[in-house]
């Protein structure tokens, strides 16, 4: 069964640092895509970083660019997003997402979902 699994959401004071990770199970992460999205308490899901499968390609998002790092680690079957200098905008529900081929920036295009991990940044 493919599966991934989301951890290391938490709450963060302003200005601060979190990774969470992404574990996929019952298939090998390195042939797919995997992104991350996040989703705020009424509003849309929205694409944060993609790393492809191909040749390691990265995408961010613009209001994250600079505080944001995505890599993996195919050992571990693990894609890791590191989030730096957070914002209380950036609170939301952290989902990754596995697809075969090249990154996406549509949801839809993505078969494979975690459940999410939750961001909080507040004082």
């Amino acid at each position: 069964q493919l599966q991934l699994v989301e951890s290391g959401g938490g709450l963060v004071q302003p200005g601060g640092s979190l990774r969470v990770s992404c574990v996929a199970s019952g298939f090998t992460s390195d042939y797919y895509a995997i992104a991350w999205f996040r989703q705020a308490p009424g509003k849309e899901r929205e694409g944060v970083s993609c790393i492809s499968s191909s040749d390691g390609s990265v995408y961010y998002v613009d209001s994250m660019k600079g505080r944001v790092t995505i890599s993996r680690d195919n050992a571990k079957n693990t894609v890791y997003l590191q989030m730096n200098s957070l914002e209380p905008e950036d609170t939301a529900v952290y989902f990754c997402a596995a697809r075969g081929n090249a990154c996406s920036a549509w949801d839809g295009h993505y078969d494979y979902w975690g459940q999410g991990t939750q961001v909080t940044v507040s004082s």
